[in-house]
C-alpha cells in the first residue's frame, strides 16, 4: 500500500485488480473512478477502483454491450 489511506497508484491498482496501469489512468482521466493527479503520476481511489472492477466482473461479457440498459439511453446516440 501507497501509506495514503484509500490512494493508491497506478502501479498498486494493477496488482490488485489485473487491469493495466495505461487502463487505468483511461478510467481516472475519464472520471470512472476517483483519481487525483500528483504532478506525473495519479493516485487512484481503491475502494473505487474495486467497486468499478466488481461491476465489470458481474456485468462479464455484456459489458461489451453497447446497447445494454445501464448506459441511460441504451447506448442510442
Amino acid at each position: 500500500m501507497s501509506g495514503l489511506g484509500d490512494w493508491i497508484t497506478t502501479s498498486e491498482g494493477a496488482e490488485l485488480t489485473g487491469y493495466s496501469t495505461a487502463y487505468i489512468r483511461v478510467l481516472a482521466r475519464e472520471e470512472r473512478i476517483g483519481a487525483k493527479r500528483v504532478l506525473r503520476d495519479w493516485l487512484v481511489s481503491r475502494e473505487d477502483l474495486l467497486a468499478h472492477k466488481a461491476r465489470m466482473d458481474r456485468l462479464g461479457e455484456q459489458k461489451h454491450n453497447p446497447w445494454r440498459d445501464d448506459l441511460g439511453d441504451g447506448g442510442r446516440k
